[in-house]
């Protein structure tokens, strides 16, 4: 992929000292005064680097506005001058949206600074809030209100709801509230020449023409950048109660999960699924973890219900399930969390797998989803192919059962060297993703398309889709300045412009 994006339309701007002082510099300082601007680049470094994959970015400046109208006003000063953005919210990406290139032809503006929570509309079972509210306030501040915000990741402590939105993140609770888009009920949007978009409605019901917001939700930053939302926010579960369950193989998993749904309906929030390699890697890295069963299985599965009323009702609801399942065979095992302690300790093993999988070495990361009726095969079939091609590759899978969005990142062989098994990365892409495309699944459930993605995303989109994508992206930004580079390639762009 190229990374010199100086045809992108700032041309020498960035690199000539005067003109970028004069043209840039100093009109954004004017707008957003000292606290607003970064050029020193060791102020800049932790902007600057993916923090798993190792991108290294490259900007002149850093811009971080104080509110939706400095953050327009800068954007119609890029768009003056052609200028590329870099939109950028906590930098917790994995698939490198938010990561400027590594060649000074853009500049970053992060929503760090718009962090304020604007309204609390509890009749309306709203909240409305800036683009740079880190997603755990937003759940805290909804918590205190005896309401509940129910996107939930790892991440939370540090992400951005602008990132979770223009990512469209997933998360372990999709299974019953669905993904970041499904919690919208408007948003505003600094578009690509500056103009405001005020969708902060906070409607349930609008079928006044297209849905806007919709648009923005998922188009990590390349067709404008989100700077508010009105959120949808729940009744605050009263009770919860976790179990960890072990099966013989995803199908069995499956099987017990239709079960599971019809007799507990939307009391099910996460079902996670684990192969054994994942609890081995995660114990062994992290010595807090411990295994809750008494012997080794081959699957797991860890399911949260919440709802309201006590525990125990939960618990009561949850345990001939779980004993039909053991009847039925397609449960081997399990325990069932007998207080919140023991519930953290259960999701400390999920939580831990991804970890222990970084440490263990070089592995092959696929965030893909399949239909659920789909997974086992899906899983069986990448392991079989993978096996035959590169003998000793681990088999590494767990994620979100419930949805059908299968995190499958096999690990090297044990005792090679790293950068060998690297290289390998475009063939196990194309053997994994052939599979998935084949199964009509997405080889992007909820980490988005960024710089990872971008090269696949054009392989495996069909012509029309690729198409529409295009109109859109020439449709609002026709100069290419809203994150270049991102989800759709310039090439691909440029290839297209005659037809679209």
């Amino acid at each position: 992929m190229a990374e010199n994006l100086s045809d992108a339309g700032a041309g020498g701007l960035l690199r000539d000292p005067a003109r970028f002082a004069r043209e840039l510099l100093e009109p954004i300082r004017a707008i957003v005064g000292e606290r607003g601007v970064i050029t020193d680049r060791d102020q800049m470094q932790p902007l600057m680097v993916a923090w798993r994959d190792g991108w290294q970015g490259r900007v002149p400046l850093v811009v971080q506005p104080a509110n939706t109208a400095e953050l327009a006003a800068v954007v119609a000063i890029c768009h003056r001058t052609r200028t590329p953005i870099v939109p950028q919210g906590g930098n917790t990406g994995l698939t490198g949206a938010s990561q400027p290139h590594g060649d000074d032809s853009e500049i970053v503006i992060s929503t760090t600074r718009m962090n304020r929570i604007r309204a609390l509309d509890l009749d309306n079972d709203t909240i409305t809030v800036d683009a740079g509210c880190v997603l755990a306030s937003i759940q805290d501040a909804a918590r205190d209100a005896g309401r509940l915000f129910p996107l939930s990741l790892g991440a939370e402590g540090s992400c951005q709801i602008g990132g979770n939105l223009s990512t469209n993140a997933g998360g372990v609770q999709a299974v019953r509230y669905g993904t970041a888009r499904n919690l919208v009920a408007g948003l505003e949007v600094v578009l690509p020449d500056g103009r405001i978009w005020d969708g902060l409605r906070g409607l349930r019901k609008d079928n006044a023409g297209y849905d806007l917001k919709q648009i923005f939700i998922g188009a990590e930053g390349t067709l404008g950048i989100i700077t508010g939302a009105t959120l949808k926010l729940l009744p605050l579960p009263e009770a919860t109660a976790t179990a960890f369950l072990a099966t013989n193989s995803p199908a069995q998993a499956v099987a017990w999960l239709r079960r599971a749904k019809a007799a507990l309906g939307e009391s099910i929030t996460s079902c996670e699924l684990m192969e054994r390699a994942c609890v081995e890697i995660a114990r062994k890295h992290n010595s807090q973890i411990q295994d809750p069963l008494a012997q080794a299985y081959p699957w797991y599965l860890l399911l949260e219900l919440a709802g309201q009323g006590a525990a125990e009702a939960l618990e009561a609801r949850l345990l001939p399930v779980f004993e039909a399942g053991l009847e039925a065979e397609e449960l081997l095992d399990g325990v069932i969390a007998s207080s919140a302690a023991q519930a953290a300790a259960l999701w400390r093993i999920r939580e831990g797998a991804p970890e222990g999988q970084r440490l263990e070495g070089s592995s092959f990361k696929h965030d893909v989803s399949v239909p659920i009726s789909q997974v086992d095969r899906f899983i069986a079939e990448a392991n079989a192919a993978l096996s035959q091609r590169f003998p000793g590759i681990r088999s590494f899978a767990f994620g979100h059962l419930g949805d059908g969005n299968i995190h499958f990142n096999p690990i090297q062989a044990e005792g090679e060297p790293a950068d060998l098994w690297q290289a390998r990365l475009p063939e196990v892409n194309r053997i994994v993703h052939d599979i998935v495309s084949r199964l009509g699944g997405s080889i992007t459930a909820e980490h988005g398309v960024g710089r990872l993605r971008i090269t696949e995303l054009q392989h495996y989109k069909s012509p029309i889709e690729l198409e529409m994508m295009v109109r859109l992206k020439r449709c609002f930004d026709p100069l290419n300045l809203m994150n270049p580079q991102k989800v759709l390639r310039s090439d691909l762009l440029d290839n297209l412009s005659e037809t679209v």
